[in-house]
């Protein structure tokens, strides 16, 4: 199941709208990553923002895993050679705190950072990094095709993270996928169960959401109808994207992850366009604040 890749915001920090549990312990993420490597599960993704989640890789001996860890985000509208040299002193300390020699990738967390004036000596600073091998590849992580358009227009990336789910075609639909699966850049997928709210269950969902009853309804009707589960029908269809890469999962334990793998295992059946939506304000957690 090598497709699968583990984001391990989880371990760092209690997160996601279906969070129950907590921080992950210790003990329970050496059984996850114990139990990924007979998987052939190699990614990791982390970043210096997700609490301590570095250290607590560092500290499970995660030598053997592809790392992806990512830049601070800059708040300044123009990036100088202060905030350049923060990309190599922020690395140093992910190094230390991974207890790795090098990373897979470093990605720009925050995309308009490299959208900004100055944003050259940022993506300069990564490029003597990736010449010096304390990385191998350089990426970004985006929400948007615009924002996804505009940062490949000027710069020349390895790796683009990217937010995508069985409910949003946008980037298939733009043509942007297929576009920069063709240049070579490699497609992470995070958020393919929507921070877990693709996965709750009709009495579980937070009212706030309730003005998508209309496509709610049709999504339970259609996994009835499949004999689907929700995860089986997340999971398969972010793996069956022949331009993804690699498929970010969150979890909080070995047996959530013996479900996704055994989950991403069989065929999805056409999905009604019903259950697509553009609408944002549903598709972007961070609107969720002002439902």
């Amino acid at each position: 199941m090598s497709k699968i890749a583990i984001g391990t915001t989880q371990f760092g920090i209690d997160y996601g709208i279906n969070s129950t549990s907590g921080q992950v312990k210790h003990r329970e993420v050496v059984e996850i990553l114990n139990y990924a490597r007979t998987q052939n599960i190699g990614l990791l993704d982390t970043a210096p923002a997700y609490g301590n989640s570095e250290q607590v890789l560092g500290d499970a001996n995660t030598q053997d895993f592809k790392i992806v860890t990512k830049t601070r985000h800059f708040n300044q509208s123009v990036i100088g050679d202060k905030e350049a040299n923060l990309v190599t002193s922020d690395l140093i300390q992910s190094l230390k705190s991974l207890k790795q020699k090098s990373v897979y990738g470093v990605l720009v967390h925050n995309a308009d950072d490299l959208l900004k004036s100055g944003a050259d000596k940022l993506f300069k600073q990564l490029q003597i990094l990736k010449q010096q091998g304390s990385i191998s590849k350089i990426g970004v992580s985006i929400y948007t095709g615009s924002q996804l358009q505009k940062v490949i227009d000027r710069f020349s990336i390895d790796i683009v993270q990217l937010p995508f789910n069985i409910l949003d075609n946008r980037l298939i639909n733009s043509g942007i996928l297929n576009k920069i699966h063709n240049q070579g850049i490699e497609v992470h997928a995070r958020s393919v169960f929507l921070q877990g709210l693709l996965l709750m269950s009709e009495h579980s969902r937070p009212k706030k959401f309730d003005r998508w009853n209309d496509l709610w309804k049709l999504w339970h009707e259609w996994l009835s109808d499949n004999q689907l589960t929700a995860l089986e029908a997340t999971t398969r269809h972010a793996i069956s994207i022949y331009e993804i890469s690699k498929v970010l999962v969150g979890v909080h334990s070995k047996n959530q992850l013996q479900g996704i793998i055994k989950a991403a295992d069989g065929d999805l059946p056409p999905i009604p366009k019903g259950l697509l939506t553009n609408d944002t304000d549903l598709l972007n957690p961070s609107n969720w604040g002002n439902l």
